[in-house]
């Protein structure tokens, strides 16, 4: 178990993946700073939510500023819009790219050299298995994809001095995003395993990855996919 002075930043904590993220790192012993825009519906005494727009630039290098001391750094916060060519929401990309790939860059351009410093720090970005292309969901595909470039080029970079970074990507689970009128046109898919996948599942892995036993494990990308990623 870390020990119990150890500080997790999480957004997107108020729902899903986040939410599971942040109950599970408290039940582990870590203090959870959680960032989102609305309540969230955990109570725990190791727990505390900051309300944050992360779309807003402004917004989370305040944030950042203030949690500068974080011991790891877990993004889960997302949205998602889906459409074809020749019917693509600009505005909603550009609203997705800011909350998926601005808002942790702003973040771990704080927060990961300073892990640097103090010898110790796990990044940990919640991908897609979207991210190598689906029809229909090219906007938040380039998102996802540009978290496993970003973590790949930042583990790189702190790899030495005691710094994890990794992309944990789940196929469909049970999230509020399965029935999100914004993916209306494009159904998702029940993995072979023949259910979705839980936040819980997903927060077990993303615990591990935060622990002392991962250290070695850095710039990598874990499917959780149910077995959708097999061949059938």
């Amino acid at each position: 178990m870390p020990n119990s002075k150890r500080l997790a930043l999480v957004t997107g904590a108020a729902g899903g993946i986040g939410a599971a993220v942040a109950r599970s790192l408290c039940e582990r012993g870590w203090r959870v700073v959680g960032l989102d825009r609305v309540a969230a519906s955990l109570e725990h005494p190791a727990f505390v939510l900051e309300t944050v727009d992360l779309a807003a630039a402004t917004d989370v290098a305040a944030a950042a500023a203030r949690w500068r001391d974080a011991d790891a750094l877990v993004h889960a916060a997302g949205t998602l819009t889906v459409g074809a060519l020749g019917a693509l929401d600009h505005a909603a990309g550009e609203q997705m790219w800011r909350v998926h790939v601005q808002s942790v860059m702003l973040l771990a351009d704080a927060l990961v050299p300073a892990m640097a410093v103090r010898g110790f720090g796990r990044v940990v970005l919640l991908g897609s298995r979207v991210a190598q292309g689906m029809p229909g969901r090219s906007q938040y595909a380039a998102c996802k994809a540009a978290l496993v470039a970003l973590a790949r080029s930042w583990a790189a970079e702190v790899v030495e001095r005691g710094v994890t970074v990794n992309v944990v990507s789940p196929a469909a689970t049970r999230t509020a995003m399965l029935t999100d009128r914004g993916r209306a046109a494009a159904a998702p898919r029940v993995p072979p395993i023949g259910r979705y996948i839980e936040p819980a599942e997903v927060a077990a892995v993303v615990a591990f990855l935060l622990s002392d036993e991962a250290a070695v494990i850095t710039g990598q990308e874990l499917t959780i996919c149910g077995g959708a990623s097999l061949p059938r």
